[in-house]
């Protein structure tokens, strides 16, 4: 379905649970439901099953535990860039926690649904549950592209893994692809995203995933943190083939995710324009459109006569013309008819025939 950047490319299907991503395959979308479930099991099953009615493909949270990720005296209560954070980071990462004893009950609660329910691990044993759970495909967060080591972990697992490069250099990339196919893993697609919550649309740069997709040689998508549904739609004209997007019941609810995240209605809209936009971009062979059938006649010309014409008299100028509609013999040959013989009377206006007009 999505465009295709030559044969060089040796681009081909990969499996995310029972579903088959890649450029001939309809795109895959992520609801990142992230810490937006606010701390109730409830509210997370809720979320999950209002992305299922938004047309997600999987509802996908985070876990981690704050004393594996955070170090205690790492960061001040109050940084720069989250100034606005009226708790420390720590606590603030404390909140966002999704028990790890949810994670089976919310695996078969989207089962049951039919929506791949996924997390990003950032923890070993993290790991460990998502396989426990079967989870479909590992997606890593954009902070850990050179914790290669937890790279390696998650390689071994052989499944399909969604890595993205946010705030990433095409060295890192390249040396996270490196270890990951090293350990004989390479179902890896590369998702474009820059980790500024919202990001500002003129950093978005959706032709750098198209840069990595000439580069790496792997299916690509986007990770989006922008504003709206403008950056997931245009990624997916350029190639996407997973999007992922925040998700929320509602935009105003406090929270580090909320402001960020789109609210069902919204991502039901984005869902329903990458759909369209789908069936829109074709399969990129030129051809005549069945819609086009009838207007290709209507709009194209033939050789007609325009005044009455003698058996045996030439054609020129004068008595022939190129005129819509096209049902006779096609304007491109009006040049080959000049000076031939009408084999018959003719009265004017008449739509030119090959072989029963003239000789």
């Amino acid at each position: 379905m999505n465009i295709r950047y030559g044969k060089s490319l040796k681009l081909s299907s990969l499996r995310i649970g029972n579903k088959l991503v890649g450029e001939k395959h309809p795109c895959y979308i992520i609801a990142e439901i992230g810490s937006n479930f606010d701390g109730s099991l409830i509210k997370a099953k809720k979320l999950i099953k209002l992305a299922k009615q938004a047309g997600a493909d999987c509802a996908k949270f985070q876990s981690f535990l704050t004393k594996e990720l955070l170090s205690p005296t790492g960061f001040k209560d109050k940084i720069t860039f989250q100034a606005k954070w009226k708790k420390s980071v720590w606590n603030i990462y404390e909140d966002a926690e999704l028990p790890r004893k949810w994670h089976k009950d919310l695996s078969r609660y989207a089962d049951t649904l039919g929506i791949h329910f996924m997390f990003t691990p950032y923890d070993y044993a993290a790991v460990d549950i998502l396989e426990e759970n079967k989870t479909p495909a590992y997606k890593i967060g954009s902070g850990d592209i050179t914790y290669l080591d937890f790279l390696k972990y998650i390689a071994r697992k052989r499944k399909t893994i969604l890595l993205p490069t946010g705030a990433s250099t095409i060295t890192e990339i390249r040396k996270a692809i490196n270890i990951i196919k090293k350990e004989g893993n390479n179902k890896i697609i590369l998702l474009q995203s820059v980790t500024q919550y919202p990001t500002p649309i003129d950093e978005a740069n959706i032709n750098a995933m198209v840069t990595l997709k000439k580069k790496f040689h792997y299916d690509v998508g986007y990770s989006d943190h922008s504003p709206g549904i403008l950056i997931p739609i245009a990624s997916v004209a350029l190639g996407a083939c997973v999007i992922e997007k925040h998700f929320t019941d509602n935009p105003k609810n406090l929270g580090p995710d909320h402001p960020h995240s789109l609210d069902p209605t919204n991502f039901s809209d984005m869902v329903k324009k990458i759909r369209d936009l789908e069936k829109a971009l074709g399969d990129g062979i030129k051809k005549v459109e069945k819609s086009e059938k009838h207007t290709r006649i209507i709009q194209r010309r033939s050789v007609y006569t325009i005044k009455k014409i003698k058996k045996g008299e030439r054609f020129d100028h004068n008595n022939i013309k190129c005129l819509r509609p096209a049902i006779g013999v096609s304007a491109s040959k009006f040049n080959l008819i000049l000076k031939k013989r009408a084999k018959k009377d003719l009265v004017p206006y008449l739509p030119l025939k090959e072989n029963r007009d003239y000789n």
